[in-house]
């Protein structure tokens, strides 16, 4: 059986042949006329036009002076029909490649093809060529199929030409994040970027990733888990809508939810409060999953989820009570564990009555329908929110649950700079004690308050709401996910001189 490193040396002796010849595999132009799609999608107007399509070959079949030739661009695949005497011959400086030069091609390469529109005697609709030009040597062939998860995610090039549909999950991805800029920048908001390294790192519970920065002496310096005290500082500038959109760290393991780095946004409103936020993104929802998805209702797993009407309000001191018979508010740390117990969940030795209760809710969350916001979080687990007036024990803060996962998470923002700082201070204590996620207290952001900032209202969602609505794992709803760095035994024999 042949192997691929044999499939190879084959495709190197062609490329030597045409090298010989004087073609140059690997151009730098091409002189596309239409898409693929154009020609099959619009076949009665362009039928008997002359065109020129682009495309990755994939597949070739050769019938003595006809040859057939199916080629794929982004838009969809179309056949070439290329018959002997209607062919151009062998133009090595322009680099065309007659019928003679057709054994020199496998699938995988790029060529170029220019001829008029027609169908075939089968009806099928095809490039008639008359030109066709190499535009890249493909050295390995492409696979009929890739089902190995692992395969697919190190050479994610190949699995999005085997199975396309990946790629156009991609497209999705790409759209999700286009509606919700377009959303943001139709609302008067500003998009500004700002820094992924930070002194001092906050704005959510997380361990941070660690570097430094020669430049400032070996300065040790974080990845951003949150872009929102940055963000709060431009609200402090004088900026009254503003949001930021892009990779924020995390060191933390894998989940199906979850990833070391992923894309967020983050956006801040002046003068708003957490009612405003809260009618604000159930708009927002609407308009970025239609136009992502085309439709507001989903199979989520084994949930049914209609997002196109108003959304159920619940109360987390509530919903703890009602589902495990303790108040949040008046509750011990034994309390707490004898629940997490009772209800099959871990208990660490560094669980506090905050990471107890939120274990607590995390388990009731894995059943909501939703769309649910869960509101009036303690103050306890949201150290950044401001408090309710209505019971200074909780916060106004507001978290989207649907499909059993927070989906999202907005605040009437903090501006009181002793609150704050008072705060900061008992989570810098839980720090110490050895919570590695607990955030750090980060005094140049008090000085902001003590300096004003106004009311405000803050929210951010990562692409965890993407990975959701389009029903794949995190690691599938990415193009490129992290994977401990290997070397297959194939590519080490096939580049043995690199010791690799």
């Amino acid at each position: 059986m042949a192997t691929l490193q044999d499939f190879r040396d084959e495709r190197l002796r062609k490329l030597e042949e045409l090298r010989a010849l004087g073609v140059n595999p690997y151009p730098a132009d091409s002189a596309r006329t239409h898409d693929v799609a154009d020609v099959t999608n619009r076949f009665d107007k362009l039928s008997g036009q002359v065109v020129t399509v682009v495309g990755r070959i994939v597949g070739i079949r050769k019938f003595g002076k006809l040859a057939f030739i199916v080629v794929r661009d982004m838009s969809g695949q179309v056949q070439l029909f290329l018959r002997a005497g209607e062919v151009a011959e062998l133009d090595a400086a322009k680099g065309i490649l007659g019928m003679k030069e057709l054994p020199l091609l496998d699938t995988g390469d790029f060529v170029e093809a220019t001829g008029e529109v027609m169908k075939t005697q089968t009806g099928e609709i095809s490039v008639g060529v008359t030109t066709l030009r190499l535009l890249t040597k493909a050295l390995r062939p492409t696979p009929e199929k890739l089902t190995d998860k692992e395969e697919r995610f190190r050479r994610r090039y190949v699995d999005m030409n085997v199975n396309p549909e990946v790629r156009e999950r991609f497209v999705r991805r790409s759209k999700f994040w286009q509606a919700t800029r377009d959303f943001l920048n139709q609302n008067g908001f500003i998009e500004v970027n700002i820094p992924v390294l930070e002194h001092t790192t906050g704005g959510a519970d997380a361990n941070p990733f660690v570097t430094h920065m020669d430049a400032l002496g070996d300065e040790p310096f974080y990845l951003r888990i949150s872009h929102e005290l940055p963000l709060k500082r431009l609200v402090g500038a004088g900026f009254e809508k503003v949001y930021d959109l892009g990779p924020r760290f995390r060191n933390e393991n894998y989940t199906d939810e979850h990833l070391p780095e992923h894309v967020a946004m983050e956006w801040y409103a002046a003068y708003w409060n957490w009612r405003d936020g809260m009618k604000f993104m159930e708009a927002m929802y609407k308009h970025v999953l239609q136009e992502t998805f085309g439709t507001l209702q989903f199979k989520l797993g084994d949930f049914e989820v209609d997002m196109s009407g108003e959304w159920e309000v619940w109360d987390y001191r509530e919903t703890i009570q009602k589902h495990y018979d303790i108040d949040v508010y008046d509750t011990t740390i034994e309390e707490v564990a004898a629940k997490l117990k009772e209800n099959g969940l871990e208990v660490e030795k560094t669980d506090s009555i905050p990471r107890g209760v939120d274990k607590l809710w995390k388990k009731v969350r894995a059943s909501v329908t939703g769309p649910v916001w869960l509101v009036n979080t303690p103050k306890f687990v949201s150290p950044l929110s401001k408090e309710n007036p209505d019971d200074p024990r909780a916060t106004e803060r507001f978290q989207p649950v649907i499909a059993g996962s927070e989906l999202g998470n907005g605040f009437s923002e903090l501006n009181d700079p002793i609150d704050q700082l008072d705060r900061f201070k008992e989570q810098q204590g839980m720090r110490d004690a050895g919570d590695d996620e607990a955030m750090m207290l980060d005094i140049d952001y008090v000085e902001m308050l003590e300096y004003g900032m106004p009311p405000a209202c803050g929210w951010g969602y990562s692409e965890r709401v993407f990975w959701i609505f389009e029903g794949v794992t995190a690691r599938e709803g990415v193009p490129f996910p992290q994977l401990r760095h290997e070397i297959d035994e194939t590519t080490k024999a096939i580049y043995p001189e690199l010791k690799l």
